[in-house]
C-alpha cells in the first residue's frame, strides 16, 4: 500500500505550480534547481512576500567557506516585524481538558510590541539573550516574536525540563530574562514550572495563573507597556539559540539568524507540506524542540494559522482538536502514533499528516495512513542544526511506507560509504549534504570549533549529519538511526553526557554510562549502568534523575556494575554496552582496555 497522487493532488500543489512557472518537468529537476541556484531563495522570499526594510545586494556569500555561508547580504530583516495587523485567527489553542481559545494576528502583534518595548525599557540591548520556559499556550508566541522584534536572541527551553537542564542552558547562553508560567497541566495533574527556576540568578516574568506570590515581574503588567519598538536588525543577526544534545560534553547551542531558520522552515512547509494561505498547521510538539519554532515561523511567513495543545495529547484530545479547530496539516511523531494505536480507533480528519523525530516503522506508517483517510504522509527528517528537513516527501510523487521521496528544498543529499563515496542502493552509510542552504546553523554558541568538528571534520566541505541511511533502487531514502550515541526518546534528543552528569552527582556514584535501546512506545528508552561505592540505590537514582532532568529524560532502567568498558585513553565504549544489552555482535573490540567489563554488564542484566 502506497500513496499515489492523482491529477488533482498534483496540479493543486504548491511545488507543481512553481515547477510550471520555471518549466521544470520532474520533481528531481525541481530539487536540483533549488540546490544549484542560490537565486531560488531570492525567488522564494519574494513569492511569500518577506519584508526587507533594506534590500539585500547579494543572495549568497561563500567567501568564508561553505561552513560559514552567509545569505541575503547587506539587507535588513526582522522576523518579529512580519506580523500582519488584522483580525484573522493566528492561533487555535486547546488544553487536555478541552478548554479552547483563538487568538488573532492583531492580538499577538500588540502583545509582541509591548514585550519588545518592555525589554528595551528595563535596559536590555540588541543581542542579549532571553529565555522562554512555557507550555504550549498562545502567550509563548507573543513572547517569541516580542524578543525577536526587540533584536534580542530567543532561547526556547523544553517545558518538561527539570532544574538541571534549565540551569545548564541559562548559564551557557547567559540569558538575562526568562519568561515562564507559575503552573501548567499534564495528565490531569498540576505542574509547578516556576519552582524549577529557584536559585537561578535571572530576572523572571511570570504568567501568573494561580495567584502565586514571589519576586518576579507579572506578565500582565509587561503586556500593558506602551510602545512600538522594533530593532533594525541585519539579515545575518542572530535571533535564536536552540539547544540540541550531542554524545559528549554540554548541549550544543545552535545559532540561527533572521534570514535562516524562518525562511528554511517556510520553504519546507510550503513545498513539502503543501500548506496554503489561511490553512491550519498543528504539530504536536513543544517550543523547546525545533518543530515548535518551525511551526511558529512557518505559519507566520506563510500567512497561515497554527494549532497548539497544552498538556497530554491523547487520541480523544487530538480528535476533538481536529474536529473543533479544523486542522489541515497535522504533525506527529512515531512514538505518538504508537501511543494512539494502543488507544483504539482514532480518526484523523486532516488533508495530510507529517512524521518526524525518529524513523517510523511500517506498521505505524500503515496505521497513520489509514487513520488519516489514506492521504499523504510527509515523513520528515533533519535537525535543529538544519532548521528543518534534509529529507522529506512531496505530494506530487508516490510515497512508500517509512520512506522519503526526495531531499528538502536546497538540500543536495546523499549516502556515503566509509571511503567517502556514494553508497550503492540498499547499502547503509552516512547521510551527508553536499550543498549549502539558508537554515544552516551559524555555528554553536561561542564554540565554533565544536561545530566544525561535529559536522565538517570527516570529509572536506561535506556536512555529515550523524544519521545512518540508505537509498533503494528507485532512489527513495530511508533513515536507519543515529550513527553516534545520541539518544532519542519519543523523538526528543538527549546526549548521554547530560544524564550521566546528573547520575555522577549522586552520593557514592563513581561514574556512569547511558545508552538508548529500542522501545515499542518511545522509540528508544534510556538504560544506564552505574559504578557505585554502595549497592541498592537504583530506585533512589531514578527518583533523583526524574527530579533533576524531568521524567522524559530519566532512565527507564539503572544497573549497578563494578566497571565500565573503556578504551586505553579512558573513553567509555557505549557502543559495546548497547551491543551487550541487545545481544548483538560486538564488532571490533581491539581498543577495549578491560574486556572483563563486558562480562560485568552481562552479569548485571541477568541479576
Amino acid at each position: 500500500m502506497v500513496f499515489n497522487p492523482n491529477k488533482e493532488w498534483i496540479e493543486n500543489s504548491n511545488v507543481y505550480k512553481f515547477m510550471v512557472e520555471k518549466n521544470l518537468d520532474k520533481l528531481e529537476d525541481f530539487i536540483k534547481y533549488t540546490y544549484e541556484n542560490p537565486e531560488f531563495w531570492d525567488e522564494f522570499v519574494k513569492l511569500i512576500n518577506v519584508k526587507f526594510p533594506e534590500p539585500y545586494t547579494k543572495v549568497l556569500d561563500l567567501s568564508r567557506g561553505k561552513q560559514w555561508s552567509q545569505w541575503f547580504i547587506g539587507g535588513k530583516l526582522n522576523i518579529g516585524d512580519q506580523l500582519r495587523d488584522n483580525s484573522d485567527v493566528f492561533i487555535k489553542w486547546m488544553d487536555e481538558s478541552f478548554n479552547t481559545r483563538t487568538v488573532t494576528y492583531s492580538q499577538i502583534l500588540n502583545e509582541s510590541k509591548s514585550i519588545a518595548s518592555w525589554l528595551k525599557r528595563i535596559g536590555l540591548k540588541k543581542g542579549d539573550r532571553v529565555a522562554i520556559y512555557m507550555p504550549m499556550i498562545p502567550e509563548i508566541v507573543s513572547v517569541m516574536l516580542g524578543v525577536v522584534r526587540a533584536g534580542m536572541i530567543l532561547v526556547p527551553l523544553f517545558s518538561g525540563f527539570g532544574p538541571e537542564p534549565i540551569r545548564v542552558r541559562i548559564e551557557d547562553s547567559e540569558a538575562k530574562v526568562i519568561f515562564t508560567v507559575d503552573k501548567s497541566i499534564r495528565r490531569g495533574k498540576e505542574v509547578g514550572m516556576l519552582r524549577n527556576l529557584e536559585g537561578l540568578n535571572i530576572a523572571k516574568v511570570v504568567l501568573n495563573r494561580g495567584g502565586t506570590k514571589g519576586d518576579f515581574y507579572d506578565y500582565k503588567d509587561v503586556i500593558r507597556t506602551s510602545g512600538d519598538y522594533v530593532e533594525n536588525t541585519g539579515t545575518e543577526d542572530p535571533m535564536m539559540i536552540i539547544y540540541t544534545s550531542g554524545t559528549t560534553g554540554k548541549p550544543k547551542g545552535c545559532v540561527h539568524t533572521h534570514d535562516g531558520f524562518p525562511i528554511k522552515a517556510s520553504a519546507d512547509i510550503y513545498f513539502q507540506f503543501d500548506l496554503k494561505k489561511d490553512e491550519t498547521l498543528m504539530w504536536v510538539t513543544d517550543m523547546g524542540w525545533m518543530m515548535g519554532p518551525w511551526m511558529v515561523f512557518g505559519s507566520l511567513l506563510l500567512d497561515a494559522k497554527m494549532g497548539m495543545i497544552e498538556g497530554y495529547t491523547g487520541g480523544e484530545v487530538l480528535q476533538k482538536f481536529i474536529e473543533d479547530m479544523k486542522v489541515d496539516v497535522l504533525g506527529v511523531s512515531a512514538s505518538l502514533v504508537r501511543a494512539l494505536r494502543s488507544q483504539g480507533e482514532v480518526k484523523l480528519n486532516v488533508r495530510l499528516t507529517g512524521n518526524t523525530g525518529e524513523p517510523i516503522d511500517p506498521e505505524s506508517w500503515y496505521w497513520l495512513f489509514n487513520a488519516s483517510g489514506k492521504n499523504p504522509i510527509i515523513n520528515y527528517s533533519g535537525g535543529t542544526e538544519i532548521s528543518g528537513g534534509i529529507l522529506g516527501n512531496y505530494v506530487i510523487k508516490k510515497i512508500k511506507p517509512s520512506s522519503f521521496n526526495g531531499p528538502s528544498p536546497g538540500i543536495n543529499a546523499s549516502v556515503f560509504n566509509e571511503e567517502g563515496k556514494e553508497a550503492p542502493p540498499n547499502v547503509e552509510g552516512e547521510l551527508v549534504i553536499l550543498s549549502v542552504w539558508p537554515g544552516m546553523t551559524r555555528g554553536f554558541w561561542r564554540n565554533p570549533e565544536r561545530y566544525i568538528e561535529t559536522y565538517w571534520s570527516i570529509w572536506k566541505d561535506i556536512w555529515v549529519h550523524g544519521d545512518l541511511a540508505y537509498r533503494d533502487e528507485e532512489g527513495y531514502f530511508y533513515i536507519v538511526g543515529r550513527s553516534d550515541d545520541t539518544i532519542k526518546v519519543a523523538g526528543k534528543r538527549v546526549g548521554p553526557a547530560e544524564i550521566e552528569s546528573v547520575l555522577n552527582s549522586f552520593p557514592n556514584v563513581v561514574e556512569s554510562a547511558c545508552v538508548g535501546v529500542p522501545d515499542p512506545m518511545k522509540g528508544e528508552k534510556i538504560v544506564c549502568f552505574v559504578v557505585s561505592k554502595v549497592g541498592d540505590i537504583e530506585k533512589d537514582l531514578i527518583r533523583y534523575t526524574e527530579d533533576k532532568l524531568g521524567k522524559v529524560f530519566a532512565p527507564s532502567e539503572i544497573k549497578i556494575v563494578k566497571e565500565l568498558p573503556k578504551t586505553r585513553n579512558a573513553k567509555i565504549m557505549r557502543r559495546l554496552i548497547r551491543a551487550v544489552y541487545l545481544n548483538k555482535p560486538l564488532g571490533d573490540i581491539s581498543s577495549l582496555e578491560n574486556p572483563s567489563a563486558l562480562e560485568e554488564i552481562k552479569r548485571a542484566l541477568i541479576s
